[in-house]
């Protein structure tokens, strides 16, 4: 079973960046769809971005244009850019192995990295 720790989280004001990372170990990172998932006060866990094991990546309509997925599998990582933050995306910001055709996440939850954009 794989295990996931996020990082990268923090303050940024609102239009600025930040690069969330994922690394994952336990097993063979390169196999796995990746995602990223945010939940913020009071509102359900949702999808933001997914990249499959073969590279393609899909986003929640609300970051296309602003967020990027990637991952380097040669260090067992996932990424999120995200760029024109807005205060709208403070959320805590996990990431899970996923079956990409369902999105439907399938690892363990982590304790996920906080991003609140505030000025």
């Amino acid at each position: 079973q794989v295990q996931l720790v996020e990082s990268g989280g923090g303050l940024v004001q609102p239009g600025g960046s930040l690069r969330l990372s994922c690394l994952a170990s336990g097993s063979i990172f390169s196999i796995y769809a990746m995602a990223w998932y945010r939940q913020a006060p009071g509102a359900q866990r949702e999808l933001v971005a997914a990249i499959s094991s073969g590279g393609s990546i899909k986003y929640v309509d609300s970051v296309k244009g602003r967020f990027t997925i990637s991952r380097d599998n040669a260090k067992n990582t996932a990424y999120l850019q995200m760029n024109s933050l807005k205060a709208e995306d403070t959320a805590v910001y996990y990431c899970n192995v996923i079956d990409y055709g369902l999105e439907r996440p399938y690892g363990s939850w982590g304790q996920g990295t906080q991003v609140t954009v505030s000025s």
